[in-house]
């Protein structure tokens, strides 16, 4: 396995859920991780949590949907570090009102520039510093519905978790040869707070069933460690007892 000793991790969306916890698993590894997300207090309220537990981690106040910021704030890491060898988009978001009978222009949007379109920005961002160096890893959070179409999800979601999956995909195909890796994780239900903007929010027995973030930041450790010479193009990871599969009330057609 690949020390991560001396590497840099960028992870977006880093102040909960799984992209809190692939930042601390990095972190535990050995890596420097730089935090980004939209709340300020949160993410250094975190990142001192690693720190104080022997870690290293920076805080980057980021909203991904911003094309500019994604490109300052990567200057930034590059600046002070030199690379990025590991960038984690995690940044994710879906909204209450989903499905074609109330799905907002507003609200497809905002599903479309965090999921889709903050992931290509920051691959963009940080792209020719791993070029230049030959080397770099992107973990790409999509999730069940970027491979199955399920309901709950609705379609700006499942759009654009399946672009993810598809622009990780054609990212190994064309920067291989740039010694540049991509993953693309696609985990069933993980109990994170997006679940309580579900029209109706899973009861806490049946989150304590389902995916744990700790699962999903030993995964992207995982990934990370695997050597240079090794691409991990997609993982899919559900919970045993699969809601999704098994029909849950929540999860049905109104």
């Amino acid at each position: 396995m690949t020390s991560l000793q001396g590497q840099v991790a960028w992870v977006t969306g880093a102040a909960s859920g799984i992209g809190l916890a692939g930042a601390q698993a990095l972190a535990q590894a050995g890596a420097t991780v730089v935090m980004s997300g939209r709340r300020r207090e949160a993410l250094q309220a975190q990142a001192d949590a690693i720190n104080a537990a022997g870690g290293r981690a920076e805080v980057e106040v980021l909203d991904v949907s911003d094309a500019e910021a994604v490109g300052t704030v990567a200057q930034a890491i590059l600046a002070r570090h030199g690379k990025v060898d590991i960038l984690v988009n995690s940044a994710g978001l879906n909204v209450p009102a989903r499905f074609w009978s109330n799905q907002t222009t507003a609200g497809w949007n905002e599903v479309i520039r965090v999921n889709l379109d903050g992931s290509y920005y920051c691959i963009a961002a940080v792209l020719p510093a791993m070029r230049a160096r030959k080397s770099g890893l992107v973990i790409n959070i999509s999730s069940w519905s970027g491979k199955y179409d399920t309901y709950m999800t609705g379609p700006a979601y499942n759009a654009a978790k399946h672009g993810v999956v598809a622009m990780t995909a054609h990212l190994n195909q064309e920067e291989c040869i740039n010694g540049i890796r991509a993953c693309a994780v696609c985990p069933a239900e993980v109990a994170t707070p997006i679940m309580d903007k579900r029209p109706v929010p899973p009861s806490a027995e049946d989150r304590a069933r389902m995916l744990q973030p700790d699962d999903l930041g030993r995964t992207i450790r995982f990934i990370a460690e695997m050597p240079a010479h090794a691409c991990i193009n997609e993982i899919v990871i559900s919970p045993t007892w699969n809601r999704i599969v098994l029909g849950a009330s929540d999860l049905k057609r109104a």
